[in-house]
């Protein structure tokens, strides 16, 4: 990963890169635009995730639309805004974004589960293996209709790909990734094996008691 000349003078900047980073990343998009569409708290509403697919089980296919593209597009200001520093400045404004959207200040570090703003990442640092993530995420969607199983086996499919596709830093970076999306999704596992997971494009009104308000 990063190996800096001299840390006494290298620190100000990577610690510069993950706040930006990091700041980029916890902004709630999906809890803005439910609010400001008069939708009430996503937090209260299905999944309790801020995310885009509980977002769509509003029935509001805009806000949704709209939420999916934010996140994806804050991932890939943070990485390429990074990457006019250099590849160890771009890893590290990725990585706090990435941990910004997961645990944003805002809201007691309860945020979402991170699969829109690690794809804007990986397009904006490698977008070779930023389509196969998302190839793979598309397929499996259609086919399944599970947006938790496309999420993460398209997690799995970019540092996968990305050992053909992109460098050693970076595929360190997406596993990273894929490790905490599958933590996360921890719920989501447990209800896919016991088929009992929703499918995308459900309305729900209740909250999901073993799910992250992510």
């Amino acid at each position: 990963m990063i190996d800096p000349i001299s840390w006494a003078h290298s620190w100000p900047y990577i610690l510069t890169a993950f706040i930006g980073g990091y700041s980029i990343g916890s902004v709630p998009f999906g809890l803005l635009f439910t609010k400001m569409s008069g939708l009430g708290d996503i937090r209260d509403i299905g999944s309790g995730n801020i995310g885009a697919t509980n977002v769509l089980r509003t029935g509001k296919k805009g806000i949704a639309a709209a939420t999916l593209s934010a996140d994806i597009i804050k991932g890939v200001f943070a990485a390429l805004i990074g990457a006019q520093f250099g590849p160890d400045i771009a890893v590290v404004a990725a990585l706090g974004a990435f941990l910004g959207h997961l645990f944003p200040v805002w809201l007691k570090f309860q945020g979402g589960k991170g699969v829109a703003t690690t794809l804007g990442i990986i397009l904006a640092l490698s977008w070779q293996t930023g389509l196969v993530a998302v190839g793979i995420w598309l397929l499996t969607a259609l086919v399944f209709r599970y947006s938790s199983l496309a999420a993460l086996l398209g997690a799995i499919a970019a540092p996968i790909s990305a050992w053909w596709l992109a460098t050693p830093q970076l595929v360190e970076l997406f596993a990273v990734f894929t490790v905490l999306i599958w933590i996360r999704h921890h719920a989501n596992i447990r209800r896919l094996l016991k088929g009992e997971e929703t499918k995308i494009g459900a309305k729900s009104q209740e909250t999901v008691p073993d799910e992250s308000t992510s």
